[in-house]
């Protein structure tokens, strides 16, 4: 792997926990092949979650109805963004991969990592109308989730209790990663490792450590290009990709599965 900038965005609240111990793994592997490694801790750094005013320093432009886009929107281009977004942004801009540590909540992100993408991913800085997904501003950067569950592997299939993991990811890989336009490598799922001895942690993490040699080069997941959906017909599917999927078993992604059974593996497999 060539050097490469990475930010660790980090949310666990105890030095103890595994997703401290995966953490550390990814940056002392990352920077053994020579990598600069950021981190953002945010429960150490005690990172606001909630989007408000005071994310704007000075007067905002419409205080009888406050929009948070719009507004820091403004505030951005103006210089007048709270010192914390600030600072993500900066290790946004350096970063070429964003690793997103966590462990999962209620089939998301914490709150305080949700906090982060919806303060830090500021409309202007990560997207605007016009570029988004393929055309997306980070087009040119790579992004992943690397995550705890406290569920079974088993539990999380199509025919498990809390139904198809890949079903789970779309929202958080499809709607906001692959929205700002990062390249989205596929997940790194440590499945229940409470449930593990350590020798069985020990396992997973050196997965992990051998997966981080060639991470950076690894094939994307695959998502639909803007340029398949028709802008002027309400950004509905191209009927020439329509009849290029009519054969087809499955449909063309978890979210455009076009009435038919999921692609298997879609969000969880790069390339797929």
């Amino acid at each position: 792997m060539a050097a490469n900038t990475v930010l660790i965005v980090y949310a666990h609240q105890s030095a103890g926990s595994f997703n401290a111990a995966i953490k550390d793994v990814t940056a002392a592997a990352l920077k053994e092949q020579g990598c600069s490694v950021l981190v953002s801790d945010l429960y150490g750094m005690k990172f606001k979650a909630t989007a408000t005013k005071e994310d704007i320093t000075g007067s905002v432009k419409n205080p009888e109805h406050f929009c948070y886009g719009e507004e820091t929107m403004l505030a951005w281009q103006e210089g007048r963004l709270a010192s914390d977004i600030v600072e993500e942004h900066k290790k946004l801009k350096e970063a070429d991969l964003i690793i997103f540590q966590f462990p999962m909540y209620w089939f998301s992100v914490p709150a305080i990592m949700k906090g982060w993408m919806d303060r830090v991913f500021t409309l202007g800085f990560a997207y605007t109308p016009e570029e988004r997904y393929s055309q997306g501003i980070f087009r040119d950067k790579k992004a992943m989730l690397s995550f705890t569950t406290g569920s079974h592997e088993s539990m999380f299939s199509p025919n498990g209790i809390n139904g198809d993991m890949n079903v789970t990811l779309w929202p958080i890989q499809n709607g906001v990663l692959y929205y700002c336009g990062f390249q989205v490598l596929a997940p790194q799922i440590f499945w229940a490792p409470m449930h593990l001895s350590p020798e069985g942690r020990e396992n997973l993490l050196e997965s992990w450590r051998s997966r981080l040699q060639g991470l950076l080069s690894e094939t994307p997941l695959a998502f639909l290009p803007a340029e398949s959906f028709d802008e002027g017909k309400g950004f509905q599917l191209k009927p020439e990709v329509k009849e290029k999927q009519a054969d087809s078993p499955f449909g063309l992604t978890v979210g455009h599965h076009l009435e038919k059974p999921l692609p298997p593996h879609n969000q969880m497999k790069a390339g797929v």
